[in-house]
């Protein structure tokens, strides 16, 4: 049996924004269904919002989010992600963790994905990694980056 896990983001609104984005930085197909196409009417104030969304890359990358309908309770404030002395201290609930087979390759999608981003961590060579980096990107959402050692 094999098993594989996607990584499935909650947004506020933004969703198909994040989407698109993620999918410029790691390519594949873009799946995007609106609320309307499931028969919400339209002039609702969700009905353009995104119910289900999908980036699947032929690389392995896959990544899924919605939008949190307008009637859920408000989000909870993300804690912040800082590393101090090579330790990473957060109040987030979940990073996404993304690892290839060389420094170049990680650093080439870390360069696209640090468009609009705060650094946590500064992509480089570190002790367990040739290639690490950490960064919260526009959309609130952390990353971790890494090549494979050992490749």
């Amino acid at each position: 049996m094999a098993i594989t896990t996607t990584t499935h983001l909650n947004f506020r609104g933004d969703a198909r924004a994040a989407l698109e984005f993620y999918q410029s930085v790691f390519g594949g197909h873009l799946t995007v269904v609106a609320y309307r196409d499931f028969g919400m009417p339209d002039g609702l104030p969700d009905a353009d919002k995104v119910v289900f969304g999908q980036v699947t890359a032929d690389n392995g990358f896959s990544v899924m989010a919605y939008d949190v309908p307008s009637q859920a309770a408000p989000a909870a404030p993300l804690g912040a992600t800082t590393r101090e002395n090579g330790v990473t201290l957060t109040g987030e609930r979940f990073f996404v963790a993304v690892t290839g087979d060389t420094p170049e390759e990680v650093g080439a999608l870390w360069d696209k994905l640090a468009d609009g981003a705060g650094i946590v961590e500064k992509y480089g060579p570190s002790p367990f990694s040739p290639g690490f980096g950490m960064l919260t990107d526009r959309f609130g959402v952390t990353w971790i980056l890494q090549a494979r050692r050992d490749r």
